[in-house]
């Protein structure tokens, strides 16, 4: 075909013009892949419409926060004495006061357990519910076959038309020298990738990408979206079909997003009250330096913001958010060296207020049975303090890499709040009943969600592949 196809409405359209369609160039705007998905599956009624993910990454002590173990020796139990909670069944740490009054929302797995060492394969292991290796070699890195992430199926599954389907607050994480993978859509391709939010907590906050540019006025803009309908009737410039497919779906997206009021409201986080917005956290409630991570005492001054705008999310109909508590300088829970004073100064301080604020304030909102919450981590630490594991960076005042028994907690979404299941053994090293693994963890989330676990989804290459391997863990619901 000649270098330029005939229109009713564009007499003579320029195939680069078309191209820029597919970039969104037309458009004005600058929107993560965000594609039309599939066709729809219905939910099984009663189930969570949407979940928050809450990310712990770096893999807290299991000892230190919700398996305290109060009678073993002073190198396993820790520094940290337990306090009572609002569930019977379970203590909590004492620099988690908030949290305490909020665990009868919350049912502690206390068996997690896999084999994983490494940050980057066991937080793929925990995001996707898939064991981190192909062809004999660990995952360790974003690949196009990688297995997607739960946000990424529910956006191809249950697609939603003027707000983001699957929304990453407030940044993509790395380990040694990596992005973490888990967190984009691997084989379901980058129109599946969340929206990535960046830091609700800075001043003047704004989603890049919502507003056209100035000079695209409406007529223009409806213009340009003629040409978007032209796309349908071009097929023959060259393009592969895939990529007029894709192209379709980025810009099918962009244009509902472009034109959501309720997208752009919920992303305006400078609507919540002023006392709502210091409940949840706000970076100058405990002096930090912003420029250091975490682990080196800057503490975690966005979280209390990235859980607020989460709930503002899901209220506005988003179907899974997730939030990663650390910042790209550093896994913040990584409790290697200094783990106690980190603790104890940079981690709970912003984390018991902020947690303990999303799970009151979904609470008083009538939101919690509709909205599945997990807080996970890839893995748990050591149950001795100074026991050698990775042996890089262990110091003898820090816990090491765990895998072999973790906690993970679950909350609303139909979930029975104030239980335990499963336990550990005397020393929260490895599990003493009903063990459970990151495929029954995954499985129970899509159960959660009202998606039968044994759905399958097609990668590329036709292969078809069951959401979830493990099974349910069916007695957290009542």
């Amino acid at each position: 075909m000649s270098e330029h196809a005939k229109s009713q409405d564009f007499p003579w359209v320029a195939r680069r013009d078309l191209l820029k369609v597919g970039s969104l160039g037309l458009l004005g705007v600058s929107l993560p892949s965000l594609l039309r998905a599939g066709a729809t599956q219905g939910l099984r009624p009663g189930a969570a419409k949407s979940c928050i993910l809450v990310f712990m990454d770096g893999g807290p002590g299991q000892h230190d926060m919700w398996d305290m173990k109060p009678d073993a020796p002073r190198e396993v139990r820790g520094e940290f004495k337990p306090i009572e909670t609002t569930a019977p069944a379970i203590q909590v740490c004492d620099h988690m006061p908030q949290v305490a009054k909020q665990m009868h929302h919350l049912s502690a797995i206390r068996s997690v357990h896999h084999d994983v060492l490494f940050h980057s394969a066991a937080t793929y292991y925990m995001l996707t519910g898939r064991y981190p290796a192909h062809q004999g070699q660990l995952i360790i890195k974003d690949e196009p076959q990688n297995f997607p992430p739960f946000g990424s199926v529910m956006s191809k599954l249950h697609p939603l038309a003027d707000v983001p389907d699957f929304v990453h607050v407030h940044d993509i994480l790395w380990d040694a020298g990596h992005d973490l993978p888990g967190q984009r859509a691997g084989f379901l391709g980058p129109g599946y990738n969340p929206l990535i939010s960046s830091d609700p907590s800075r001043s003047g906050y704004r989603l890049s990408g919502l507003t056209p540019a100035k000079q695209l006025t409406g007529a223009r803009l409806r213009h340009r979206q003629s040409l978007l309908r032209l796309l349908d009737r071009t097929a023959g410039i060259g393009l592969k079909e895939d990529t007029i497919e894709a192209m379709d779906r980025f810009n099918a997206k962009a244009l509902s997003l472009l034109g959501s009021s309720k997208t752009r409201e919920a992303f305006d986080i400078d609507q919540e009250p002023l006392s709502v917005r210091e409940r949840y956290g706000v970076r100058d409630r405990i002096p930090t330096d912003p420029t250091r991570g975490a682990r080196n005492f800057g503490g975690l001054p966005h979280l209390g913001q990235c859980l607020l705008l989460s709930r503002r999310l899901i209220e506005a109909g988003v179907r899974l958010v997730s939030v990663f508590t650390g910042r790209r300088v550093d896994s913040a829970w990584d409790g290697h060296q200094r783990h106690f004073p980190i603790l104890r100064k940079s981690l709970l301080p912003f984390f018991d207020p902020g947690f303990s604020a999303l799970m009151e304030d979904l609470s008083q909102r009538g939101m919690l049975e509709e909205t599945l919450v997990v807080v996970m981590s890839e893995f748990g630490r050591t149950p001795r303090i100074g026991q050698v594991t990775n042996a890089t960076n262990a110091m003898p005042a820090g816990r090491d890499h765990w895998p072999f028994c973790y906690t993970v907690l679950m909350g609303g979404g139909g979930v029975r709040g104030g239980t335990v299941y499963g336990a550990s053994d005397k020393h929260a090293g490895y599990p003493a009943d009903k063990p459970c693994t990151p495929e029954d963890i995954a499985a129970t989330i899509y159960y959660a969600l009202g998606v039968d676990p044994t759905t399958r989804i097609d990668d590329p290459f036709g292969n078809s592949h069951p959401l979830a391997l493990g099974k349910p863990i069916l007695e957290l619901f009542g």
